[in-house]
């Protein structure tokens, strides 16, 4: 498989406030060999990311900035064999005190060759809409199996995928 430096970027950059309404869900992606960062790059919103399978990373694997709350949830982990590489998070454009009151909750992830998750705030309060918009989550043992079938869409101009 191969990949990029910079893979998912969502939101435009941290002087677009308007993105603070940004929901997204991330599901049953395989990020492998060659994958740099960006799996998501998030800024403002709330994001799920769900279901994921992570075999390494260059810088990191999961980033934010501009305050986003993030939940991983059931995503497989496994930190690259450089002993500075093992944290899956990176949180930018913020100084210590103020990230650590951001929300970014682990829940059902599986963590492997020594990757390590960050959390930080409180578990978040959903809104309905935040609430609705969830995809289940399966434990991260599960995420081979969930995503055997992941990968690039073979798709023609003009005709569905």
């Amino acid at each position: 498989m191969s990949c990029a430096m910079r893979l998912v970027l969502l939101g435009a950059d941290n002087s677009h406030a308007e993105d603070k309404d940004m929901r997204v869900n991330l599901a049953f992606n395989v990020f492998g060999e060659g994958c740099d960062q960006r799996m998501p790059r998030c800024r403002f919103g709330f994001f799920q990311i769900v279901n994921n399978n992570y075999e390494g990373w260059g810088t990191y694997a999961i980033g934010g900035s501009a305050a986003p709350t993030i939940l991983s949830q059931g995503n497989r982990f496994s930190a690259p064999a450089e002993a500075i590489k093992k944290n899956v998070c990176l949180r930018t454009d913020a100084q210590e005190e103020e990230w650590k009151k951001w929300n970014w909750r682990s829940e059902k992830d599986t963590l492997l060759n020594g990757a390590i998750f960050l959390a930080s705030g409180v578990d978040p309060q959903l809104t309905p809409e935040q609430q609705g918009g969830m995809i289940a989550a399966e434990p991260g043992e599960s995420v081979p199996q969930l995503t055997n079938a992941a990968g690039v869409l073979a798709c023609v101009a003009g005709q569905p995928c």
